[in-house]
């Protein structure tokens, strides 16, 4: 084999992984034009079209998508020779890819990052905010935080939070005008702020009393599928809001929201870092997985 090609394989596993030359161009530092230039000879050299491009988007041809099922593995295999030979200078190197909802990122990852970057000053993470799950192997992530109720089984999950609880909320302006709900099922009466998963799902929000369960909603007077964006309208008196709790202790604490129906909101299992069952843990995640579990 050509060793000239390598480079240029390895960007191209970068873009058909992320289906953009605009994000390779962010995780690699190399402009897109540079990159495109790349992949382009790496076709013109091995004489197949690898990716199709158009002005909204990149996708493997048939091509492609097999000489990367091939290359994986083997790109995965250098990250943890490089990684290893790190590890055995006593600091974990390389980078990390992990995929994690905004409200995991707040309320589990920010007030240990600074410590972390301490700790490992070698290490690149790159944090992707979504909602959505992942297929953390075919979309080339090491490692995902959800909630632990939503991992699948098959996964390794290892906890990074304890127990935790949602909270209705509205602001004081918004009681004022139109009074609290005393019970969940009073609560298609108000003005409420609904979340839209990934898979376009409304969120349906489920109370639990002693053996009493209901699942009911608000009216809606916007959807929206941020938490951020929710707990902000909110605390502007757009209606009632459903959050994790920690997202809203401080708007708590200041007095710009108050808390509705929580003895109906008992806790439930918080966040879990999740990653497929590997034979050998690469040092870059195990270091990650130390620091940030419980």
């Amino acid at each position: 084999m050509d060793r000239s090609l390598l480079a240029p394989l390895s960007l191209f596993a970068v873009v058909a992984r992320l289906k953009s030359f605009r994000a390779a161009s962010r995780e690699t530092g190399l402009s897109p034009s540079a990159i495109s230039h790349a992949v382009s000879n790496l076709e013109a050299s091995l004489g197949v079209r690898l990716l199709n491009r158009t002005t909204r988007s990149v996708s493997e041809t048939p091509e492609g998508a097999a000489l990367l099922a091939s290359l994986s593995p083997a790109l995965s295999t250098i990250a943890e020779a490089v990684d290893g030979l790190g590890a055995s200078m006593g600091e974990p190197t390389g980078s990390l890819r992990i995929s994690l909802p905004r409200s995991a990122f707040e309320i589990v990852v920010l007030p240990r990052l600074a410590s972390f970057r301490e700790a490992f000053p070698r290490l690149h993470v790159d944090f992707s905010l979504e909602e959505a799950f992942v297929d953390l192997v075919a979309d080339g992530f090491d490692a995902g935080i959800r909630l632990s109720e939503a991992v699948e089984q098959d996964m390794i999950r290892v906890a990074v939070s304890g127990p935790m609880r949602l909270a209705v909320v509205a602001s004081p302006g918004f009681c004022e005008r139109h009074g609290r709900p005393n019970h969940p099922s009073e609560l298609p009466a108000f003005l409420g702020i609904h979340r839209r998963f990934a898979s376009g799902q409304i969120y349906r929000w489920e109370f639990a009393r002693g053996e009493e369960r209901i699942a009911t909603l608000p009216q809606a007077t916007i959807l929206v599928n941020d938490s951020a964006a929710s707990i902000q309208a909110a605390i502007e008196g757009v209606g009632i809001a459903l959050a994790i709790r920690p997202q809203i202790e401080t708007a708590l604490a200041e007095g710009r929201l108050v808390s509705l129906l929580d003895d109906w909101l008992p806790p439930f299992d918080g966040f879990a870092l999740f990653y497929p069952s590997r034979r050998q843990m690469r040092p870059a995640l195990r270091a990650f997985v130390d620091h940030f579990r419980l």
